[in-house]
């Protein structure tokens, strides 16, 4: 059988990968710092603070209303309201406390 350079376990450390390929040395790092690296910068991107969506019934009870009216303020654009994979409606948190302010101080 002809040798066409590929073996059967995994390379050596920086040693060849294929007829012509090499595999780069791993970092000076251990597998442990590089992964904490890693996370940080991830969890630094993903930083921001994920709002809080609220059902219908829960913002029913915060206006003391019927949920039913609170599909109607949706549906007449008093409310901003995001759709689930499912259809339903969710509302951003920070919106629904920012019209409760507005309706009692006017």
């Amino acid at each position: 059988m002809k040798d066409i350079g590929i073996t059967a376990g995994p390379p050596a450390r920086g040693g060849s990968v294929g007829p012509g390929v090499e595999q780069p040395a791993p970092a000076s790092g251990d597998l442990h710092t590089v992964l904490r690296s890693s996370k940080a910068a991830h969890m630094d991107s993903d930083s921001a603070v994920v709002e809080r969506l609220l059902t219908p019934a829960e913002v029913a009870t915060i206006f003391r209303v019927d949920p039913k009216t609170v599909s109607r303020w949706a549906r007449s654009g008093k409310l901003h309201a995001l759709r689930t994979l499912g259809g339903h409606r969710r509302y951003p948190e920070s919106e629904i406390w920012a019209l409760l302010e507005q309706h009692q101080d006017g």
